[in-house]
Parts: C-alpha cells; sequence; structure tokens
C-alpha cells in the first residue's frame, strides 16, 4: 500500500517522530497563497518555520514557504517523507545551494549532517517507518527543486522565487568549519 497522508496520520508514534523534524500534519485553514492551476491547494502540514507543504493533483509535494520561495520537493507524499527521514534539514541544503548547484548541495548536506543536533530523535524517526531508503534523496531534492512548473502567488498576486538561495557553506562559519 502506498504512503499517504491518512496512513502516515493513523500512525500516531509515527507522526511524533516526524514533529521532531519539523513536520506538523496540522493544515492551516485558510490558505496565503495561490498556485496556478489548481483550485483548492491541499495543504497537507507545516513547519515551524512558517512553510506549508501542499500535495498537487499532479501528486507532487509543492513547500510554500512563509518567506515568499516555493517549489516542488518530491514528486510523491512518500518521497516526501523519505526525504524529510533522510535529510530533515533538506530546507537548508537549498539556503546553501549556491543558486541550485547539486555539488554544493551535497557538501551542505554533509555538514549538516556533522552538526545535529538532535541526532537520536533523528534516528529513531530514521528507523520508524517501513520505507526503503531514498537511493540519492540529495538529488532527488535537486531535480525536483529544478523541474518545478508550480507557479506559486502572494495575496497581492506577486509570484514566489525558487526555493534554491544564494549561500554556500562558505557563507556559514559552522559549517564550513564542520565541512573542513
Amino acid at each position: 500500500m502506498p504512503l499517504t497522508p491518512e496512513v502516515l496520520t493513523a500512525q500516531g508514534e509515527v507522526v511524533a517522530w516526524l514533529g521532531s523534524l519539523d513536520v506538523s500534519f496540522a493544515a492551516e485553514e485558510e490558505p496565503w497563497f495561490t498556485i496556478d492551476g489548481v483550485e483548492n491547494p491541499r495543504q497537507i502540514g507545516s513547519d515551524g518555520c512558517g512553510g506549508t507543504f501542499v500535495l498537487l493533483p499532479s501528486r507532487n509535494v509543492l513547500y510554500v514557504s512563509s518567506e515568499g520561495r516555493a517549489g516542488i520537493i518530491a514528486g510523491t507524499f512518500e518521497a516526501f517523507i523519505q526525504l524529510v527521514v533522510a535529510r530533515p534539514y533538506w530546507l537548508d541544503i537549498l539556503k546553501f545551494s549556491a543558486g541550485g548547484d547539486l555539488t554544493e548541495m551535497r557538501r551542505a548536506a554533509d555538514a549538516l549532517e556533522a552538526t545535529l543536533d538532535e541526532e537520536d530523535d533523528v534516528n529513531a524517526a530514521r528507523g520508524s517507518l517501513d520505507l526503503p531508503d531514498a537511493d540519492d534523496p540529495i538529488e532527488a531534492l535537486y531535480e525536483a527543486v529544478a523541474t518545478s512548473d508550480a507557479i506559486v502567488r502572494a495575496t497581492d498576486g506577486s509570484p514566489f522565487t525558487t526555493l534554491f538561495n544564494r549561500f554556500s557553506i562558505e557563507n556559514n562559519r559552522m559549517l564550513r568549519n564542520a565541512a573542513a
């Protein structure tokens, strides 16, 4: 049986572990954005930064940040959960992607993995789901964001920008030191 939001939320212990990875499956009531071509976006959750996860009619998972960035992050809900479990700092990987460079994303992932504060919670969450490991979650994230064709707009109609950010780990002393 494929993993869906309904199947996952029925597993309270797993949802609690994912909550330790900053993913909540309580959707917002009113969307604060629109998606071109999507009448009623299905919000499936949020994160602690004010961002929202949306399951699109195509089954892709879209992330909409509270800072005006948006993009598809996974091809399926199951791939989204694999990403969150394998790389709970996926949003920081995008932040330190040097504008969408896969090599920089891999460097950021290695540095971020070395600086995990809540490693026990992450490992518990990683072991709690009966999912196959993602082959290459960083490349999958890169491909999803790079090929994202969803156009998300703020309430004033202005389009959101890509999730790729211009920073690299060189811009962060802690990550730069962790990579050394």
